[in-house]
């Protein structure tokens, strides 16, 4: 991903980049919903939102209804860093997709899905196999 996009003109991608800029591209949102919706504390959303400012892919400005909100938006320039990023992960997972198994991919993405979410998937797997006996 990041040989990618340094091969398009963004040398300084770093990790939280794809989740929050993909978020951003639907419009403003307020800081306080960031942490919950990357799973990050509000302190790493902060710092990601701070990160993204600070290389001028995204503002900052209160809401104009409640001023105690402070809303995340895209720059112009983010705007087009995140089609960047929409256009290499489809290029990804395209490739992916012509290397592997649909039915190998769709396991192993029921598998991420799991992961990320916490599940354990052992106490799944025992309580399959414990019917068939």
């Amino acid at each position: 991903m990041a040989l990618r996009l340094e091969r398009l003109g963004y040398q300084d991608y770093r990790r939280s980049d794809a989740a929050l800029l993909r978020l951003l591209r639907r419009g403003p949102i307020p800081i306080g919903r960031i942490g919950p919706v990357l799973d990050v504390t509000r302190q790493g959303a902060r710092k990601a939102v701070d990160g993204l400012s600070e290389r001028n892919y995204a503002r900052t400005a209160r809401d104009r209804i409640d001023s105690r909100r402070l809303n995340v938006m895209l720059t112009s320039k983010g705007e087009a860093y995140a089609q960047a990023i929409v256009e290499v992960i489809d290029e990804l997972n395209l490739e992916l997709s012509q290397k592997v198994d649909p039915a190998q991919l769709s396991a192993a993405e029921v598998v991420l899905r799991s992961v990320a979410k916490g599940e354990d998937l052992s106490e799944k797997g025992t309580a399959q196999t414990e019917g068939r006996d």
